[in-house]
């Protein structure tokens, strides 16, 4: 049966030949005269074979859905053969996908992310298992207080900083930086005790200082404490500053003009005060609040700053310390005025002043006094050699108008110039700079008619 079974499909078409037929021919081998060991030989075969068939027709679909997106055989190589594939491509060997890079560019050795992603701190989860709460602790930067013997060292730096820049902002960023705890107060007396060594300018920045802490870092009451300790150190501030008790003065009451004092501090020393110096100080400022009651600060108390004044103001403020000065003869009161004014850039207008003078003055005592002063603000330094060449450089300048009003300008300027070159104040180039009227002398008898050079 077996022989005639197989002439019979050997002798059918091969058109006819299909895989049903086979698999009937297995069926009909299998239910044969076979062995046990043949018959599972046989169904191992038969399994293989499913599976190369199966293997076969998937590989051939795929390629077929590739050759049709894109027109060739995705990752193979132009030089291989037809169907082969090159292994060493990284593409996509089924011709899939959108041609970007793996994770989005985030992936690969040593990379923690794409590019420009940003990792936030993340807030721990006390459900997560490996929270661990003794670790959460959080330690802040604690600033030990400052010392009472190490306030001083602190301070003065920064009120002399202060008194270069006068930016009141900066201090009180300063001052949140120190832990000055109780002893916060003692900042105002410090910055006051200073001041009353310097100029009135620094008296100025002081109140204006003390004005814009008030209410954000010191109170009234904290104020009140720092004037009434200062009022008790007078005695040891009067041996370095002999006008601190007027100065104090001032600064109460432009303090309670400001509002950085309660109104009833002067009240509170009526009758109480047994320092002779002290009771002078409330007595300045008891008088100044009198005379400026109308006025809601006191802001002229200490004058206006040198650099801050209107020009006007300086000019009449110099023509007035040479009057005094030409009246008195007092060179170390005119000295004393002039560093008052603190305009050590303009001092070039008290030269023109000074000359212009001597020039519009009647007699010789005008221009040796002017010598004196201007030899004395020369040797000490309070006139700079810039300034004395402006000064006169200015009076060169306007001489032919001043000669309109004063015929004898020119020799008197000359007078002038040669002494004080003389006495070493003004250098020789500056003399020689000297304008002179240039004169003609006319015919006179003997001459032969001719004009005389």
């Amino acid at each position: 049966c077996r022989c005639v079974l197989k002439c019979f499909i050997h002798s059918r078409p091969a058109a006819l030949y299909n895989a049903d037929d086979e698999d009937a021919q297995n069926e009909i081998e299998v239910n044969g005269n076979w062995t046990p060991q043949e018959k599972a030989l046989h169904e191992a075969r038969l399994k293989a074979k499913a599976k190369r068939r199966l293997r076969k027709s998937s590989s051939r679909s795929s390629t077929s859905e590739s050759c049709s997106q894109s027109g060739e055989l995705a990752g193979s190589d132009p030089n291989s053969p037809k169907g082969k594939v090159n292994t060493n491509d990284r593409k996509s060997r089924t011709g899939k996908g959108r041609g970007l890079p793996k994770k989005g560019g985030a992936g690969g050795k040593g990379v923690w992310g794409a590019a420009g992603m940003v990792y936030e701190m993340e807030e721990p989860d006390a459900r997560d298992p490996n929270y661990d709460e003794s670790a959460q602790v959080i330690y802040a930067t604690v600033v030990p207080e400052v010392d009472e013997k190490e306030m001083e060292k602190m301070v003065n730096p920064i009120v002399q900083e202060y008194f270069e820049h006068g930016d009141t902002k900066e201090v009180e960023m300063l001052l949140k930086e120190l832990n000055l705890g109780l002893h916060k107060f003692e900042f105002s007396s410090l910055a006051v005790s200073l001041s009353l060594e310097g100029k009135a300018s620094h008296r100025e920045l002081t109140s204006r200082l003390l004005s814009d802490l008030s209410g954000k870092m010191l109170s009234q009451s904290d104020m009140a404490r720092a004037f009434d300790k200062i009022l008790n150190e007078l005695p040891d501030l009067i041996l370095d500053t002999p006008e601190a008790p007027q100065m104090l003065g001032q600064f109460i009451a432009r303090a309670i003009a400001d509002h950085v004092l309660p109104m009833s501090f002067l009240d509170c020393y009526k009758g109480k005060v047994d320092c002779e110096h002290a009771r002078v100080a409330l007595d300045r400022a008891a008088v100044l609040l009198t005379m400026k009651r109308e006025m809601v600060r006191l802001d002229n108390v200490w004058g206006v700053g040198g650099g801050l004044r209107p020009v006007k103001h300086l000019v009449k403020e110099m023509n007035l310390l040479l009057k005094e000065y030409l009246i008195s003869g007092d060179i170390s009161e005119a000295e004393h005025c002039l560093r008052d004014l603190e305009v050590p850039h303009f001092h070039h207008e008290l030269v023109y002043e000074a000359v212009v003078m001597v020039l519009e003055s009647k007699g010789d005592s005008a221009i040796h006094m002017m010598l004196k002063l201007l030899q004395s603000l020369w040797k000490t330094g309070l006139i700079t050699v810039d300034q004395m060449n402006r000064g006169f450089q200015r009076v060169y300048d306007e001489l032919p108008e001043i000669s309109v009003d004063v015929p004898h300008a020119h020799s008197i300027m000359e007078t002038l110039v040669d002494l004080c070159y003389q006495e070493s104040v003004i250098t020789k180039q500056l003399r020689d700079a000297c304008p002179s009227r240039g004169r003609k002398r006319f015919v006179s008898e003997g001459d032969g008619g001719l004009i005389k050079n």
